[in-house]
């Protein structure tokens, strides 16, 4: 299912216009990015938990000149899913 699938589900389940669901789809997805992007995780009972987690800095090689490389850590989005979701697809 794409984005668009995504929201003709949204629309026909709530009835709402095309348009409307778009912007709630919008909306949710910009919510989660906003608090993810500040460090705190989202949950949704019953569906799945989104949270980041940081990966530690390593060192490494260039390979033109071999110097050493300093790559910083990297923060990572990551989707834990509930227990009624595991359930649900089964």
């Amino acid at each position: 299912m794409n984005k668009a699938e995504l929201i003709d589900s949204i629309a026909k389940e709530a009835d709402l216009s095309k348009a409307s669901a778009s912007r709630a789809l919008e909306a949710t997805l910009a919510a989660i990015t906003a608090s993810l992007k500040k460090g705190r995780s989202v949950s949704l009972a019953g569906f799945g938990t989104f949270e980041v987690e940081s990966g530690a800095a390593r060192s490494g090689r260039g390979t033109p000149a071999a110097r050493a490389l300093a790559p910083t850590a990297a923060r990572t989005p990551k989707f834990r899913p509930g227990k009624a979701l595991r359930d649900a697809i089964l």
